[in-house]
């Protein structure tokens, strides 16, 4: 049960006692005036001056107490809030007659949230302080903190109880501060481009947009299922039919798949169409945009990334099947030829699917030799159709289609193609993907039968491409599971979690 353990039962008669002398201890007023970075920049000049304090300056600031040092009749505190930390010295004679010892040295301790008034000082050992001459607790914590040096060593139980985990790590609240400025910087790119930001369904009557299993819900009033959306793809280009010449949109997708380092089943990217344009044009734009990115974000364009270096300002291009032998070391005179790969692969224990056709063993060699190997920012192209239904075929090659997989770092970041707009093909393809399912990939896409449609109307010749925030985010922040840089992550359930379930079903 919650709030059975002793510390949590002390803390909880500490708030009952606030009450019972006229505090509330879950105030809803704040007279704070002043951030903790805003104190510590416009007093800096006290650092430098002669009497090393200012009583004439007063502000109030308010945060959660992460350090708390009794000395008799004064006290150290060390408050934090969003902006950052703050020493406080509380003295008894400078508060209300029997404040300092009746309220603050009985009721008050690490975890709360208080706000404090004073002047700036600095201390004998150089640090610019405030020294309290008021103060008042905002909000009582009832359970206390993991102990400071220690922290949150268990990852579990920092993604389950992320709250916990920013109260304790300012670098976590650091790695989500990016993030944010990515997705605005995104934002912000687009629209200087002249994109329009719009909206899709997340449930979905097909689902489709790539290949992926996915969710299914129901529609109590409609009595059918919907799909969450795999991509918004399909609904996006469909804009592009109605007359939009460049759209984006920033939100979820889902995928009803496995979880690990790189996946979870909720997912954050952008995915923009251009008309008029093709893929090459996409790979000047991306280049742009990260550019832009690392401007914005004033990052070096070397960034580390566990034990590697990845050069932002370095990319290139291979084709995929040129990547197999000049970057995997797979025999060139193998990789196109499907009774050769099946061979090449047997030879090396490699799991295969003697099904598959000439397409998807090339992906396979790809995802086995190839991908890993891919640090600077790498656009791979020309992929085979087989393994790109919604790409356009390339005029040339109509075996590979336009288009192209961004990897860095060994993963996927971003997906491209100049699009399929011949509804006839299209409709070819769909099928193709059709008599797949039926021979067992559940991960084929489904039919669309209104999507071919609007393209018997006319699609303009259009590029599109979806990015990977959340991978992208673990880039720049070298974080090396996607959990470190999703706030709330899919989890596993615990055991009350299961009980409570299975007591639901019933």
């Amino acid at each position: 049960m919650l709030f059975e353990n002793k510390y949590i039962q002390q803390r909880i008669e500490k708030a009952e006692k606030l009450r019972e002398v006229g505090i509330n201890p879950y105030s809803n007023e704040s007279l704070r005036n002043c951030t903790i970075a805003k104190f510590l920049n416009v007093n800096s000049d006290i650092l430098h001056s002669e009497e090393k304090r200012d009583e004439n300056r007063t502000y109030t600031v308010a945060g959660r107490i992460k350090f708390f040092r009794l000395m008799g009749k004064a006290a150290f505190l060390k408050i934090e809030d969003e902006s950052g930390m703050l020493q406080i010295y509380v003295a008894r004679d400078n508060l209300p007659e029997g404040f300092y010892n009746d309220i603050f040295k009985k009721n008050i301790e690490v975890g709360d949230i208080i706000e404090v008034s004073g002047y700036p000082f600095v201390t004998g050992q150089g640090e610019l302080s405030l020294h309290a001459d008021g103060l008042k607790i905002l909000t009582k914590a009832i359970s206390p903190l993991p102990e400071k040096y220690h922290g949150i060593q268990d990852k579990e139980l920092r993604y389950r109880q992320r709250y916990l985990d920013l109260i304790m790590n300012s670098e976590v609240r650091k790695t989500f501060q990016i993030r944010s400025k990515v997705i605005s910087l995104t934002r912000r790119f687009f629209e200087n481009k002249g994109f329009l930001e719009v909206e899709t369904p997340m449930m979905h009557p097909i689902a489709g947009g790539a290949n992926a299993k996915p969710f299914v819900t129901h529609h109590n009033a409609l009595g059918i299922d919907r799909f969450l959306r795999i991509a918004p793809e399909l609904y996006l280009k469909r804009l592009i039919v109605g007359g939009f010449e460049a759209v984006f949109e920033i939100n979820r997708n889902f995928r009803n798949e496995g979880m690990d380092a790189t996946h979870n089943p909720e997912f954050t990217s952008i995915e923009f169409y251009w008309a008029y344009k093709t893929y090459k044009d996409l790979i000047v734009i991306t280049k742009e945009y990260f550019e832009y990115l690392f401007e914005h974000l004033n990052l070096p364009t070397v960034l580390p990334y566990g034990n590697l270096k990845i050069d932002f300002s370095k990319f290139t291009e291979i084709p995929l099947i040129q990547s197999l032998y000049e970057i995997g070391g797979v025999p060139q005179d193998i990789v196109e030829d499907k009774e050769k790969i099946i061979t090449f692969m047997k030879e090396k224990n490699l799991d295969v699917n003697v099904n598959m056709n000439l397409g998807q063993l090339q992906g396979e060699l790809f995802d086995e030799y190839v991908e890993d190997k891919l640090i600077n920012p790498t656009f791979i192209t020309e992929y085979p159709v087989e393994i790109s239904p919604l790409a356009r075929r390339n005029d040339e090659k109509p075996h590979l289609t336009d288009r192209f997989e961004l990897f860095i770092a060994g993963k996927e970041i971003a997906n491209a193609f100049s699009e399929l707009n011949d509804p006839l093909d299209q409709l070819q393809r769909f099928e193709g993907q059709i008599a797949a399912k039926e021979a067992g990939d559940d991960e084929a896409h489904e039919m669309d039968e209104d999507f071919v449609n609007a393209l018997s109307y006319g699609m303009a010749p259009t590029a599109g491409q979806g990015i990977g925030i959340d991978r992208l985010v673990m880039m720049l922040t070298n974080e090396h599971s996607i959990r470190d840089v999703l706030l709330f992550p899919a989890m596993k359930p615990i055991k009350h979690e299961i009980d409570l379930y299975e007591d639901q079903e019933n």
